[in-house]
């Protein structure tokens, strides 16, 4: 009898459970087949598989992209793995254009001396500066990226760049706010309204041939001080986004002294396909009920909305014909400087000579050599 007593309410709680559970289980069920329902299996619209022929470009992308993302001991593994186990010799690799135009796309030995650079200390070192400098910014520390802007000084002058001169504005602004803002050491010499002056006077003289009128309302806001929310200058002195707008300029600037883009190629080549996909898969399930093809290998037969950081403008434009150069059709440089498309000089080429079009310069064939933007 007691232990009667003492199973009801077990059995009753099971009975409980396993009701709930049901619940469960037919809401799991529902869910799945409405997704299934909604977002069908599809088969891939390319028969080929055009990245198949390409297995090390495809190995270097991806290494590539885990060291841009600081992920260091992922992609050493990845290398020496891709290195212990390399794939197959590419098919075409000796045969095929590459995005230039021209037939010398990298060879089997210059792809592995790649990975080999890719595996090497050097680079990884560089990137992991980058994320410390990074991480420095995130904690609104500026110094170390401004110690490097300075360090690569005459190469970022070179390429026309304003970073040190932003990040050193951007500390003025920082320090201009005080200990209560920036949680520096209270030191009127260092920190606050004094400090901010006294920092403006070791480093803005050296910028003022490029960077004079903002150097001038930066130093005007000093007069404004004690209510600088209701002064003229009060939006340079906003640091909300500040430090995030100049993180990434940082990154673009330091990348570009590595021979690299911003953002990582592997990344924009990914979510670009991924927007164009559902558009292919649409497009080409209608030309398989109408029984056509699209036989344009390297263009598309629509237009794919991207979103504006991933639309580039044409790296030329041909003066003659207007029109944008392609792998088929790529700039040729004519022995007088000017440039024009392939296709717009052997039209003005008679007996393998030509006129240029733009000066009186007359020249063989054979001298125009084509160039790589």
């Amino acid at each position: 009898m007691a232990m009667m007593t003492l199973q009801n309410p077990v059995k009753a709680r099971f009975e409980r459970i396993t009701t709930d559970l049901k619940d469960v289980t037919k809401a799991q069920k529902s869910f799945g087949k409405a997704l299934d329902k909604a977002l069908p299996h599809r088969e891939l619209p390319m028969e080929t598989d055009a990245m198949a022929d390409h297995p090390r470009l495809i190995n270097r992308a991806i290494a590539m992209h885990l060291l841009r993302e600081g992920q260091f001991s992922v992609a050493s593994t990845f290398l020496k793995e891709a290195t212990d186990h390399p794939p197959g010799r590419e098919a075409h690799t000796i045969s095929q254009t590459d995005e230039d135009g021209d037939d010398d796309m990298e060879s089997e030995d210059d792809l592995e001396d790649e990975m080999a650079g890719l595996h090497s200390e050097h680079l990884q070192n560089k990137f992991a500066e980058m994320y410390s400098i990074l991480s420095q910014l995130k904690d609104h520390n500026l110094l170390p990226a401004i110690s490097w802007a300075h360090a690569n000084g005459v190469h970022l002058e070179a390429r026309g760049s304003t970073l040190e001169f932003e990040l050193i504005k951007l500390q003025y602004v920082w320090l201009f706010k005080g200990p209560s803002v920036n949680g520096l050491p209270d030191d009127p010499a260092t920190n606050g309204l004094g400090g901010a002056i006294n920092y403006a006077r070791q480093n803005f003289p050296r910028f003022q041939n490029r960077h004079l009128l903002e150097i001038q309302q930066l130093s005007s806001a000093v007069v404004f001080a004690p209510n600088l929310a209701k002064s003229p200058y009060s939006h340079i002195f906003e640091t909300e986004s500040a430090f995030e707008d100049v993180a990434m300029s940082f990154t673009r600037e330091f990348c570009s002294l590595l021979g690299l883009s911003a953002e990582s190629p592997l990344y924009i080549a990914v979510t670009a396909g991924s927007i164009a996909l559902p558009r292919l898969i649409k497009y080409t399930t209608y030309m398989r009920e109408k029984k056509t093809e699209w036989t344009t290998e390297n263009e598309l037969a629509f237009a794919t909305p991207l979103p504006e950081f991933m639309i580039y403008h044409p790296i030329f434009v041909c003066p003659v014909s207007k029109e944008q150069t392609t792998q088929d059709n790529p700039p040729m440089m004519l022995s007088c400087g000017h440039v024009l498309c392939r296709e717009s000089l052997n039209n003005i080429v008679k007996a393998a000579r030509y006129k240029c079009p733009y000066c009186p310069t007359e020249g063989h064939l054979k001298d125009a050599i084509q160039i790589r933007l």
